[in-house]
C-alpha cells in the first residue's frame, strides 16, 4: 500500500481535530496516533536520535529506502509519542526534498498544538521538528 501524500495526510488530522469539539479528546486522539505507531528498532535508540528539550524521553531517526526517508519516532510519553506520530505519518515515506520543504511549524499553528502543549511539551516538539531537519538536510549534502 502506498503512503498517502502529506497534503492528505494533513487533511485528515485536520479533519479530526476539527470533529473534535473538546481539547481532552483531541489528546486523546493524539495518544491514540501514537498506540498505532510502529515499534521503534532498539539500534534506532541512541544518544544521537535523542530529541534534546524534552521532558519526556523522546527519539526520532531518520532511514533511506531509496529515494524515501523513513521516519522512526518512540517516546517513553503517550502524549509526546502521538505528537511524534503526526510527524511520522506526514513525513515518512518522503523524498529529503519534500521533507525540507514541508512546514511542521505551519501545521502545529493549524492543530493549534502550541496554543495547547505544556511550554516544555511545545519545546519538546520544536526540538522534533530541529531534528527532523537538520537530520534531512544532512541526508540532502549525501545526495
Amino acid at each position: 500500500m502506498s503512503e498517502p501524500d502529506a497534503a492528505a495526510a494533513v487533511g485528515e488530522l485536520t479533519d479530526a481535530f476539527s470533529v473534535l469539539d473538546q481539547w481532552e479528546d483531541r489528546y486523546r486522539y493524539i495518544m491514540d496516533l501514537g498506540e498505532g505507531l510502529a515499534p521503534m528498532d532498539a539500534h534506532l535508540r541512541t544518544d544521537e536520535t535523542l530529541v534534546r528539550g524534552c521532558q519526556s524521553t523522546v527519539w526520532v531517526a531518520l532511514t533511506t529506502d531509496g529515494d524515501q526517508v523513513r521516519l522512526h519516532a518512540d517516546s517513553d510519553s503517550a502524549l509526546v509519542k502521538g505528537l511524534a506520530a503526526i510527524v511520522v505519518r506526514v513525513l515518512d515515506g518522503r523524498t529529503v526534498a519534500d521533507l525540507l520543504g514541508f512546514d511542521l511549524e505551519g501545521l502545529f499553528d493549524t492543530l493549534q498544538l502550541h496554543a495547547h502543549l505544556s511550554p516544555t511539551r511545545s519545546n519538546g516538539l520544536h526540538g522534533m521538528v530541529r531534528q527532523v531537519m537538520a537530520r534531512a538536510g544532512a541526508l540532502a549534502k549525501l545526495t
